[in-house]
């Protein structure tokens, strides 16, 4: 059982309201257990392939004005891609605190490549990006809750 085939079963089972989930698959066992008061009838899950669904961010254009440092304004205008939160939940830059960032600015990325990650009730999606181009800012700070469609990235096809 692969790591999103785990997150989709918790997900799947703190949504049922059961208790205490068991699973056996080989040699794979797990055994989920939740806070809520167990149902007064046993409750029978059939085993059923876990398919989990896969979460893209909403991707959009924006106009910005590049102002020079030396103080003049300009008028030349650059677009970049926005890629946005696609749920609530905390961000996160890196897959652990030990860990390198998925990406800096500068960094070239491409379509379906893993940017960040955004925890949502105890279950990390891993964010894949939908565009191709280089980060030019990061707006969001490490550890800071996000709100669906907030923008996480800004990208320069």
């Amino acid at each position: 059982m692969n790591f999103k085939e785990i997150q989709e079963l918790l997900r799947l089972v703190s949504k049922s309201g059961v208790s205490t989930f068991k699973i056996k698959d080989g040699d794979f066992e797990m055994t989920i257990k939740s806070g809520q008061v167990q149902p007064s009838a046993p409750v029978v899950v059939a085993a059923t392939p876990v398919v989990p669904a896969t979460v893209a961010p909403v991707v959009q254009r924006t106009e910005e004005a590049e102002s020079p440092k030396s103080g003049g304004s300009s008028t030349a205008e650059t677009k970049y891609l926005e890629v946005r939160s696609p749920m609530v939940g905390t961000f996160y830059r890196a897959p652990g605190p030990d860990k390198p960032p998925f990406v800096k600015v500068g960094d070239r990325i491409d379509a379906g490549q893993t940017v960040c990650i955004i925890e949502a009730m105890k279950l990390f999606n891993e964010i894949e990006s939908e565009v191709k181009g280089t980060i030019v800012k990061v707006v969001v700070e490490d550890a800071s809750p996000v709100e669906y469609d907030q923008v996480l990235f800004l990208v320069e096809p």
